[in-house]
């Protein structure tokens, strides 16, 4: 597969988002392994944007990694300084799977209690709200009701 073709603009936008970012794949003696490609692969699925360290100190060596991680991998070369690699591929989308059984779960709110006094420091309170609960505005937990139904709509079904 070829590697992706960006503009220059595009090219620079990557290089400076690029530039935080630490290596996470590092290519040692043995050079290119199947392994290492794999690594990127990965890599890539995860990030999208990355950086490569490469401990070799053959130029041409380096180089040729750089096309063939690009071509390989079906990914744009953004920058080879050194012996850091930057290669992007755009993430690809997650699936969303919506379970119908599933409910928010538990949430841990804190809830702040005034002295009635002055010159007291507030109370902290960490209370556990679950899915079918809700905090009233005095800072006590209330379980939801059920969700009414009109009398039409029952007698619809």
């Amino acid at each position: 597969m070829p590697a992706i073709q960006l503009t220059p603009a595009e090219r620079k936008e990557f290089r400076a988002d690029a530039h935080h970012l630490d290596p996470v794949v590092m290519i040692g003696n043995d050079g290119l392994t199947a392994a290492v490609k794999k690594e990127t692969d990965s890599a890539l699925k995860a990030h999208g944007l990355i950086k490569v360290r490469v401990f070799s100190d053959d130029r041409a060596a380096r180089e040729t990694i750089f096309q063939t991680l690009a071509e390989e991998l079906n990914a744009a070369p953004i920058q080879h300084i050194g012996k850091l690699l930057v290669l992007w591929r755009p993430k690809p989308e997650k699936e969303r799977v919506e379970d119908e059984d599933r409910k928010p779960g538990p949430r841990d709110v804190k809830v702040l209690k005034f002295s009635k006094r002055g010159g007291q420091r507030p109370e902290v309170q960490v209370l556990r709200v679950l899915g079918n609960q809700r905090l009233t505005p005095g800072g006590k937990v209330k379980r939801a009701k059920p969700k009414q139904t009109s009398v039409k709509k029952r007698s619809q079904t």
